[in-house]
């Protein structure tokens, strides 16, 4: 599964413009981070079509987009999960570029994990993810 990044100006629309964009090519967000940081606008997105998403939004001025790979890792929806999972990838010198939450039902969350792109191999053995 890919991550966009997209980096813009923090102002007010900036979301609205990527958001129209995409939705103008027919794709859809399945999983979205938004925050401001330094004068910069952060979005990271999960859509159903990644090539599509970063065609459409190269064609707005002023936007950075970066692509990037994903785990995306099923965990029991229960406290401490998240503890025990980031801990282990902790323990193996693994760090995490981002974490969010993509689906969550009543006995399962999954979230999608962009470690730093040398590490994604060695954080799909310690999360036995095949």
């Amino acid at each position: 599964m890919k991550e966009i990044t997209i980096i813009a100006g923090n102002e007010v629309g900036s979301l609205a413009l990527v958001a129209e964009a995409l939705g103008s090519v027919g794709v859809n967000i399945e999983a979205i981070s938004a925050y401001g940081l330094d004068g910069k606008a952060i979005f990271r997105v999960i859509t159903n079509d990644s090539t599509t998403t970063e065609r459409a939004l190269s064609k707005i001025p002023g936007l950075t987009v970066r692509e990037a790979d994903t785990i995306v890792y099923k965990m029991i929806n229960r406290p401490g999960e998240l503890g025990k999972m980031t801990r282990k990838l902790a323990n193996k010198g693994i760090s995490i570029e981002s974490l969010y939450i993509v689906s969550r039902k009543a006995d399962f969350t999954e979230v999608a994990i962009r470690p730093l792109e040398k590490d994604i191999p060695k954080a799909m053995d310690v999360l036995g993810i095949k």
